[in-house]
This record gives C-alpha cells, structure tokens and sequence, in this order.
C-alpha cells in the first residue's frame, strides 16, 4: 500500500475550508479520484493546535505507488489543476489564512 499526506497549518477557525475541498458533497456520485483504479480511500483530520492554529491532514490510500502516479498524471487529475490556475489566471494564490503546508508520500510496509 502507498499513501499520500497533505497537511495544511491554518489559521483558528479556517479548518473547514480546507475540508470543503476534499469532504464529499452530499447527493453527489464517486469523485474522480475515488473511481481511480487503485484508490483505496481517504480520511480527513482536523486537530486544534495552540496559538490560535489548527492542522488539516488529508490522508489518500493507494494499492500502490504507481497508482498513484498513474493518478498523478491522468488527464482527469491535470485538467483539475490546469482549471484551478485559469480562474486565478496562473498559479492560484495562497489564502491568507494558510499558514503553511506540507507534502508526504509513503510506502505501508507493515
């Protein structure tokens, strides 16, 4: 198994922005990526931090590393980003209220 971790750092009360992005939308069909040969699920956590920060953590299952690359470079998966930088027109702006973010990718061995 392989999983991909994002964690975004954010400001006290701005955790649910982030979920937005990655929760299932009630009434709405499998997403493009849970339809994705070798997807295996996903969680979404949210934990308060001290400081007035809270951290988002949305963990991706894959059966494998080269599912996830398959996913990685699906046309599906470009065109999401591709649309993202047009309605910013370029590289969509950091939010204010991220603080920052981090990127994992991890092989299960046990």
């Amino acid at each position: 198994m392989f999983v991909q971790i994002r964690k975004w750092t954010v400001t006290e009360g701005n955790s649910d922005k982030v979920i937005e992005r990655f929760k299932k939308k009630p009434g709405q069909g499998p997403s493009l990526i849970e339809q994705r040969e070798g997807f295996l699920g996903r969680e979404l956590l949210v934990k308060n931090v001290r400081h007035g920060e809270e951290e988002v953590l949305v963990i991706v299952r894959w059966e494998s590393e080269e599912a996830w690359k398959a996913w990685e470079k699906s046309p599906e998966h470009i065109a999401g980003h591709k649309n993202k930088m047009k309605e910013h027109g370029g590289k969509p702006p950091k939010p204010e209220y991220v603080i920052s973010t981090e990127h994992g990718r991890y092989k299960v061995v046990e």
